[in-house]
């Protein structure tokens, strides 16, 4: 299986349950990130004196891998594309400004590597409308098609459970991310697969942990007690290519 994204930290929040379920099941799990994350916000008081953001946010997604059961990280060399409608979304070097064709082959040599039979990217407006993630998307799907991977899977959000959860959390009077319902992750019935993570929920907000310049301890993320954890992130869905809504699978391996 290999789990491909655009920053550090993208895993564990997005395909950190099916990643270790993956490998607790016995299957090589390889992560592949696009970018190294250098335009991240950064948590004060992380960086050592002289360290870059970058060199810290590959240390923490090897920490990461680790915690998640990956054997092999690759980054693929482009650097961080930055939010939407900023100026290093065109700057040289940007994931969002490559050449698809050229970023699709170089994740297609990892692939053919690996002789993946699995193949995990984004959903078409990468979850949330980043450039880098519906760069993720494009590219992935077209490494999919090069290298003939035959299992490729949109990682995505349920976005009519969200707005469920958004309900439920604002009659709680609790906290919720930032984002617009109705341009966030896909809509209930384009879904194909659902993958119950909660056995590997510890790992999945261990391997969040690991990303310290990024996500604090008191983050939306990591504050949650561990009924509301499980409710936002114990389930990961994702969208199977050439697969039908109407026979949802549970697992993105074949059994």
């Amino acid at each position: 299986m290999v789990s491909f994204h655009a920053h550090p930290d993208d895993e564990c929040i997005s395909c950190g349950g099916v990643m270790r379920a993956a490998a607790d099941a016995g299957h090589r799990v390889v992560l592949v990130v696009a970018t190294r994350g250098e335009h991240g916000e950064i948590v004060p008081g992380v960086l050592a004196d002289g360290e870059t953001l970058a060199e810290r946010r590959v240390e923490e997604t090897h920490e990461s891998a680790k915690v998640l059961g990956a054997a092999r990280v690759e980054f693929l060399g482009y650097v961080d594309s930055g939010m939407v409608d900023t100026d290093t979304n065109g700057a040289a070097g940007s994931f969002w400004s490559a050449d698809v064709e050229e970023a699709a082959e170089r994740l297609a040599a990892i692939l053919r590597e690996e002789d993946a039979e699995v193949l995990t990217c984004y959903d078409r407006i990468g979850g949330y409308g980043h450039p880098d993630h519906i760069q993720v998307h494009r590219v992935g799907r077209r490494a999919g098609e090069l290298a003939g991977t035959p299992r490729v899977y949109e990682a995505t959000s349920n976005r009519d459970e969200f707005r469920r959860m958004a309900e439920m959390a604002r009659e709680a009077g609790e906290e919720m991310p930032d984002l617009d319902p109705e341009s966030f992750g896909s809509p209930e019935s384009e879904l194909t697969t659902r993958v119950d993570v909660t056995p590997w929920l510890e790992a999945k907000r261990a391997a969040m942990r690991a990303h310290r310049s990024q996500i604090p301890d008191d983050s939306f993320f990591l504050a949650l007690p561990h009924d509301r954890f499980a409710l936002a992130f114990g389930t990961e869905w994702f969208i199977r290519v050439g697969g039908d809504p109407a026979h949802r699978e549970d697992t993105l391996f074949p059994t």
